[in-house]
Formats: C-alpha cells, sequence, structure tokens
C-alpha cells in the first residue's frame, strides 16, 4: 500500500481528540464519582509510598483576571475588584490544612505551580502570605522546582522578587502572539516591549528558567506574524517555549471563544503548516523538541529529563520529574494521587463554602482500575518517550490484539512501528501522538461518543 502524502495524512488523522494530561481523560471517569473515603485512603497511600524519596506537588489555581482573553479555555473569574484576594487565599491555606490532617508525616514539597487565571493578579503580600502559609505545614525538597504563570502586563518586579525569595525558580508568560490584529481578535494586548522588560528583569533577578507560551491556530494568524511573533521570541532566548494548539471549545467555554468569527481561524493544513514553520524557526534557533508541542534549550532540566527518560506529564503539562502525589488546591484545581483523580468545584462560591464547612471541595473524581493504571502507564510513555512496552508481565492488556488492530492503519501509513512487544513513533510523527495514544484509550473506544467533547488533535 502506498504511503499517503503528508497533506493527506494531516486530513485524515486531524479527528477531535484528548491532550492526555491523563487517563482516564476527564470525560470519562465515573458517573457516580468518587467517595471522599476513596480519595482521602489514596492520597495517603500515595503519600506514605513517596514522601521521603520524591516529595509531593502542589497545584494552585488562582482564577482571577482583569479581562477576558477570548483564546482562553481555563476556569476563570474576571474581575478589577482586588479586595477578593484575601479571602481566596485565606481559603486555599484552610483546604491545604485539610489535607495536612490527612496526612501523617510532614510532606516534602518538589514542585509547585500557580497557575491560573492570572497568579500575577495576587498581591506580593498576598503571594507571600500563600506560600507561608503553605511551608507552616511543610517542607522543601533537597531538588525543587516552583513555578509560576504571568501575564507580562500584570507583572511587577517586586512580585517577581517576592517570588523568587520564596523559592520560585521558573516563571512561564504567556505571549500568544505579538501581531495587533490577533491580538485584537483574541482580547491580549501586550507590546514586545512590555514582554522584553519582564522578561529581563526575570533574568536579572535569577530566576533559572524562563518560559514562552505562543499559540497557533488564533485568528487572523498567518505564517508572517508566526515569523514575527518568534523572532522576538528568540531574541529574548527563553530557556522553555510552549508551542500550543488553539483548542477551539465554544460549546464548552461559551462565550469567551466566541469573541470572533470562526472562518477567521487558520484551516486544517494551513494550521498544521504555521506549526511546521515554528518548528523549523526554532529548531534554527538551537531549540529542542520535547514531546508533543514543547521546545528548549539543550540546558534546560526539560530537555535533560527528556534524555534520561524521566520526562513527566500531568495536569501541569510536561514536567521535569515526576511525583506519585499531586494535590491541586484552589478552585477548579484537579489532583492525583496516581491512583485517583479528584477535581475541585468550580465555583469560586461553592468552592469557599464547601471548604469553610471543613470538607475536601471535590465535585468530581475517578478512582482508577488496575486495568486504567496500565493504560495510563502505555499513554504515559508514549506522550513522553514517543514508545511503549508490553514485554512486562506488569505492562501487559488483555486488549492488546484489539489495541494493535487499531494500530494497524497508522502502521500502514509509516507512522509507527510495532515489534513484538513494544511500540515506537517515528520521529516525523509526533504530530500525531494523540492519534497513537488514542487507540489505548479502553475507555474512548467503548464510549464512541457522538457528540463533539475534545480539541482536534492535529
Amino acid at each position: 500500500m502506498p504511503h499517503l502524502q503528508h497533506t493527506a495524512l494531516i486530513q485524515k488523522y486531524n479527528i477531535p481528540g484528548p491532550r492526555y494530561t491523563s487517563y482516564p481523560t476527564v470525560p470519562f471517569w465515573n458517573k457516580e464519582g468518587i467517595k471522599e473515603r476513596d480519595w482521602e485512603d489514596t492520597v495517603k497511600r500515595s503519600f506514605n509510598e513517596s514522601n521521603t524519596q520524591e516529595g509531593i506537588s502542589l497545584y494552585i489555581h488562582m482564577p482571577y483576571c482583569e479581562s477576558l482573553c477570548t483564546f482562553c479555555a481555563c476556569h476563570k473569574h474576571i474581575t478589577k475588584n482586588h479586595s477578593i484576594e484575601d479571602e481566596y487565599i485565606e481559603t486555599v491555606l484552610k483546604e491545604w490544612k485539610l489535607y495536612i490532617d490527612i496526612l501523617e508525616d510532614k510532606p516534602r514539597i518538589r514542585e509547585i505551580h500557580l497557575g491560573g487565571g492570572t497568579p500575577t493578579f495576587f498581591s506580593s503580600k498576598n503571594l507571600k502570605r500563600m506560600i507561608d502559609g503553605i511551608f507552616e505545614y511543610a517542607t522543601k525538597c533537597d531538588v525543587y522546582d516552583f513555578s509560576f504563570e504571568a501575564h507580562p502586563n500584570e507583572t511587577t518586579e517586586h512580585q517577581l522578587q517576592t517570588l523568587f525569595d520564596l523559592g520560585f525558580n521558573r516563571t512561564s508568560f504567556g505571549i500568544q502572539d505579538y501581531d495587533p490584529i490577533v491580538q485584537k481578535a483574541i482580547n491580549r494586548h501586550q507590546t514586545f516591549e512590555t514582554v522584553e522588560r519582564i522578561h529581563g528583569l526575570s533574568t536579572k533577578i535569577g530566576y533559572g528558567s524562563i518560559s514562552h507560551d505562543i499559540i497557533f491556530g488564533l485568528p487572523h494568524q498567518n505564517k508572517d506574524n508566526i515569523k514575527t511573533t518568534i523572532a522576538n521570541t528568540v531574541k529574548l532566548r527563553p530557556d522553555r517555549i510552549a508551542y500550543y494548539s488553539y483548542a477551539h471549545v465554544p460549546w464548552i467555554k461559551g462565550v469567551g471563544q466566541r469573541g470572533f468569527d470562526e472562518n477567521d481561524l487558520p484551516k486544517d493544513e494551513y494550521k498544521r503548516e504555521l506549526y511546521e514553520l515554528g518548528k523549523k524557526l526554532f529548531f534554527e534557533a538551537g531549540y529542542e523538541e520535547i514531546g508533543m508541542d514543547h521546545f528548549s534549550l539543550p540546558t534546560d532540566s526539560l530537555y535533560k529529563a527528556m534524555k534520561s527518560k524521566k520526562l513527566h506529564r500531568n495536569f501541569m503539562g510536561y514536567t521535569a520529574g515526576k511525583t506519585h502525589l499531586m494535590i491541586g488546591l484552589g478552585m477548579s484545581s484537579i489532583s492525583d494521587s496516581w491512583y485517583s483523580f479528584a477535581q475541585n468545584e468550580k465555583r469560586v462560591e461553592d468552592y469557599v463554602n464547601r471548604v469553610n464547612e471543613g470538607k475536601i471541595p471535590i465535585f468530581r473524581g475517578h478512582l482508577l482500575t488496575d486495568e486504567d493504571l496500565v493504560v495510563r502507564k502505555h499513554i504515559l510513555n508514549l506522550m513522553c518517550n514517543l514508545e511503549t512496552s508490553w514485554e512486562d508481565e506488569s505492562m501487559k492488556l488483555k486488549n492488546i490484539d484489539e489495541i494493535l488492530e487499531r494500530l494497524q492503519e497508522m502502521k500502514e501509513d509509516n507512522l509507527i512501528e510495532i515489534y513484538e512487544n513494544r511500540l515506537v513513533v517515528k520521529e516525523k510523527s509526533r504530530m500525531f501522538v494523540r492519534n497513537i495514544c488514542m487507540a489505548f484509550d479502553l475507555k474512548l473506544a467503548k464510549a464512541k461518543p457522538e457528540g463533539r467533547i475534545f480539541s482536534m488533535t492535529i
């Protein structure tokens, strides 16, 4: 059978599919949710298995933004009222104390990530209050990675210095695109000069890793403005670059993603050409490709983790280190005990009320079966290492023949190599890794969803 051309492959495999920051993916979690006792038991189990060796991770969701970016699919709350900061920080610290009461020893924290929303919406005083409150009951691991997302327009030198003094060593700036027409469409206005200033301040203060986030597939984007955005980006030489595909999911996020006409979005093959152009420009600037949609300099810990096969992927994206237990604090945060997932209430008011009742504010979750855990490992291997194996008894699946049958067409299209007990994704096929993971996704195969619940894979 002749191999399909690049364009035909993109048209064939550009279908709705998960991003696989978890398995099972959220739409296929148990409909009945997770019992509070089961969640607490798996948290304790994971903590006891790993705290002394690898420590734990914290993700803290800080949902407030002063304005709405129309590309954003995050859980956020738009306001200019900064008086709400105090109650939110107080609630996060109350929630943390609920977890401290569950754990049987003092946690050692390896990773903290502040996400949002806009974490730098919060004042330096409140950021310090929150992190000091976290470490009232915890210690840092000898090697740790503390990071936060920042809006260049809303981040001050004082905030950068405060977080650095608290142990934060990495920051991520949301750039998206420098073109004024694109910025107007997505309601995200920031100049290169603003980014250059805040990036320079971060370097001067001593941040060891600086990341820039860029999105391709935004309304009105073309090759010329992608070239300009990337040229500006590589001038500043960030250690990491996330080059995300715009996920157009207005049926989930409502009005926020209907701030422009869908005809303004780059389509299919042209959108992929924007990615390939960006990838080429990153390579020319000395960056290495990491997993899916990420690039880093060879000096960065993310690249070193990939080379040593220690790269990990979770709800925070790709990370350079793995912890068994990741506790999510704040409205809508997702926690991962390895054996189960739990997501917090998605409305600030519901989140605050539940915590004030003395309850961990879970509104849905999933307790993984033995089969789920094996599939999860295979998908992690593919997303992080572009290969997986079922030679070891612990990695065998009774459905492997069914999975291999689903993969046969991709093998015929020269995207993967399948050996007796191993699968390898070809380097040229990185763009199809989500499709390859979908073949292993037993929940997806069983459910056969009829409606759109995921963004397009390519």
